[in-house]
């Protein structure tokens, strides 16, 4: 036993107890009760978690915490279906399974055997015949262990809204009996591509919440990480895979720098780049240089491709803009998403200028999927400000602050608003001034002295 008397009463440890071992341990027990018994898991693994919150406190912590918590929660399941008649004849077949994997965890790896149930939790919980908007809440709630409130707050909705998702997705499950297995061949190019997104989904909403007071969700990134590595170093390993991985640790080693000491937005061209983490831009690398080997070009690809040329840089003077805009018109030709064409727009203003990147934005004007996002109206704001068309740039930042959008951003446009006011108010005197000046007259002929 080791004594952490101190370490327990970190929050960022009882985080790591209640999201990752919590989430592996309910795919352990998901994958041997069957998905139908789904509540029972989670309910083992609650009390599994709570149990250690109560003991290892005053014990200490197992040597193997990862077996401690699967078999109080095995312990506990086997209670309840001892005790239950809701199981009726499946009882002793379930026992049967949970005791005998019990002795499984004993003799070998706790860690590969919670890694192959996480793995087989994820490829369920993005089963096609799921919505996208449910893949991604079953799997940040069965894999990742995070809570209802907490994925609300992540993607913007009703807590409410969340539970009844998760409640629609698991009875769609249940009804259809879809097993907790891996895809088959034929199907596994497609659940994997549904894994992929589910996963850089929730990075996304972790790396720009906007919502609630903070702009960074860190522990939201580095679980979609996690998951990501955890997919790349599994037999369903392929090169999109691992360029995705590639560009979530790229992107995540920004993170120090994306906001300042008082919690603010820095923008990319205006960050500290001695802020950037090193450990994540060599990881991120090493998975890009990976994900070339072969003749596939995805999305990821790409987008891994603008992460690490902003990662080169040694400050923003440095920044290969002729190269990430080449990089976003062959992304912009894979993909017709309206985001890529407003990142690309920041671009063109480095590389081709202000009214360039006008005529850029300017299919996006009233586009389904801008309706309501604030970034477009902000970038449409500081590229008026650059131009000097003060009237439109503040029009721009005021229909961006009617948007929803987290704090810390809400004061960057702030900021910005208030500049472009100021701007505008000190010309409005230039221009009063000018006025009041007296003109001089010319002096009528009759006044010259002649010489």
């Amino acid at each position: 036993m080791n004594d952490p008397m101190d370490e327990l009463s970190s929050p960022v440890l009882l985080e790591h107890l209640f999201r990752r071992q919590a989430g592996r341990t309910v795919s352990c027990l998901a994958g041997l009760l069957g998905f139908e018994h789904l509540q029972l898991a989670e309910d083992a693994v609650q009390e599994a978690m709570l149990a250690a919150v109560q003991t290892w406190p005053f014990q200490g912590i197992p040597e193997k915490p990862e077996a401690w918590l699967f078999r109080v929660a095995h312990n506990h399941a086997i209670s309840v279906l001892r005790r239950s008649t809701r199981f009726e004849s499946k009882t002793g077949e379930l026992i049967a399974a949970l005791e005998a994997r019990t002795q499984s965890v004993e003799n070998v790896d706790i860690e590969q055997n919670l890694r192959d149930d996480e793995l087989r939790m994820i490829f369920m919980c993005c089963h096609p015949e799921l919505a996208q908007d449910a893949r991604v809440a079953l799997s940040l709630k069965l894999v990742s262990g995070f809570s209802v409130d907490e994925i609300a707050q992540i993607f913007m909705a009703e807590e409410n809204t969340i539970a009844q998702r998760l409640v629609r997705a698991k009875r769609l499950i249940r009804e259809r009996s879809l097993p907790l297995l891996m895809p088959q061949n034929a199907e596994l190019p497609d659940r994997l591509n549904s894994v992929l997104d589910v996963i850089y989904l929730m990075f996304s909403g972790g790396y720009a919440t906007h919502t609630g007071e903070d702009l960074i969700r860190r522990d939201v990134c580095l679980e979609a990480l996690r998951l990501g590595r955890l997919v790349a170093d599994s037999s369903m390993a392929a090169p999109r895979v691992d360029a995705l991985v590639a560009l979530m640790a790229l992107q995540a080693a920004r993170l120090p720098a994306r906001t300042d000491s008082a919690g603010d937005l820095v923008l990319l061209e205006e960050q500290d780049h001695s802020l950037w983490e090193d450990e994540l831009i060599a990881l991120g690398y090493y998975f890009f240089n990976r994900s070339i080997v072969g003749e596939e070009i995805s999305e990821w690809h790409v987008q891994a491709a603008i992460a690490a040329t902003y990662a080169k840089a040694k400050s923003s003077e440095d920044i290969d803009w002729q190269a990430i805009l080449g990089h976003y018109d062959q992304l912009l030709e894979m993909t017709a998403s309206p985001v890529v064409a407003l990142n690309r727009a920041v671009v063109v203003v480095k590389v081709h200028g202000a009214e360039a990147a006008l005529a850029a934005l300017a299919p996006l004007e009233g586009h389904a999927v801008m309706r309501g996002y604030h970034l477009l109206p902000a970038v449409r704001g500081r590229i008026w400000a650059e131009l000097g068309r003060l009237a439109e740039a503040e029009a721009a930042f005021s229909a961006a602050l009617e948007c929803d959008c987290a704090e810390p951003e809400r004061r960057f446009l702030q900021k910005q608003l208030e500049s472009v006011r100021s701007r505008w108010k000190e010309l409005c005197l230039d221009k009063s001034s000018a006025r009041k000046t007296p003109i001089p007259q010319p002096i009528p002929a009759s006044k010259v002295q002649q010489t």
